[in-house]
């Protein structure tokens, strides 16, 4: 992918980071000139994401739902390398696909601690830590920025979804997170956004059956899923200073499935 935004010297954290969508994302942020840190609860998908990778990658081994071990994993990011200027919350899972009264409770509450207090988790630990580091220097000093956070959130977060209850309400808790936490740093030169795609060519994609997946596909007026690169170069332009008055804004790639 060719690097369209400049992010020379910016470091990055991306939580999923073994996934297909986690990489596509590290991958389009290192082409642009950033380092990126991988954080992921699988551990051997992790090292041969990194190796893949290169050197402008790093892994970090932890549990996103974990608070202390996010703790811990956000405090040695910022001490290795001074400060974090993205962050990119990916981490998801998919759960059960069955109508909510046939779903487990066990399942469900899974979902929400990964999809959400998960995110919630990391976000206060890097965010937290992102207010106290110098902005970064700009041609508009009273518009210098600290730092960008995108939150992969999904179009089912915004029109919910039949047999997806758990992934469409954690999808929705982040974008009210995302907009939350955009009025609390809107002072502090951090952006805060969202994205909504529709469904990517990712291992998620893969855990459907037949029939769901031509199900998501006929809702989509495009007729195809969103591609990895697709996403990519989304995410790119809102870590870039190019974003910098949309905080709060949450960004559809639904090709065309998005009513509002």
């Amino acid at each position: 992918m060719a690097a369209r935004y400049n992010l020379r010297g910016r470091r990055a954290i991306v939580t999923g980071g073994a996934g297909g969508l986690g990489r596509g994302i590290a991958q389009a942020l290192i082409d642009a000139g950033a380092t990126v840190e991988l954080w992921d609860a699988n551990e051997a998908a992790l090292a041969l994401a990194a190796a893949d990778l290169g050197p402008a990658a790093s892994a970090r081994h932890l549990d996103i739902t974990d608070a202390a071990a996010v703790e811990i994993g956000a405090e040695a990011a910022f001490q290795s390398g001074g400060r974090i200027d993205i962050l990119i919350n990916n981490a998801g899972v998919l759960g059960e696909v069955k109508p909510v009264w046939e779903t487990s409770p066990e399942n469900f509450q899974r979902v929400l601690q990964v999809n959400l207090f998960g995110a919630y988790l990391v976000t206060r630990a890097v965010v937290g830590r992102m207010r106290a580091q110098a902005p970064r220097e700009s041609a508009v000093p009273q518009h210098a920025l600290r730092g960008h956070v995108v939150n992969i959130a999904s179009i089912q977060g915004k029109e919910g979804m039949a047999l997806a209850a758990a992934y469409s309400a954690s999808k929705a808790g982040l974008l009210a997170l995302t907009k939350s936490v955009a009025k609390e740093t809107a002072k502090d030169g951090i952006i805060v956004t969202a994205i909504t795609p529709a469904a990517a060519e990712t291992a998620m994609a893969k855990e459907i059956t037949a029939e769901r997946r031509a199900d998501i596909l006929a809702r989509i007026p495009m007729g195809r899923f969103v591609e990895i690169e697709e996403v990519a170069r989304m995410v790119l332009w809102l870590s870039s200073d190019e974003c910098s008055f949309s905080t709060g804004g949450v960004f559809d790639l639904s090709g065309g499935r998005a009513t509002y």
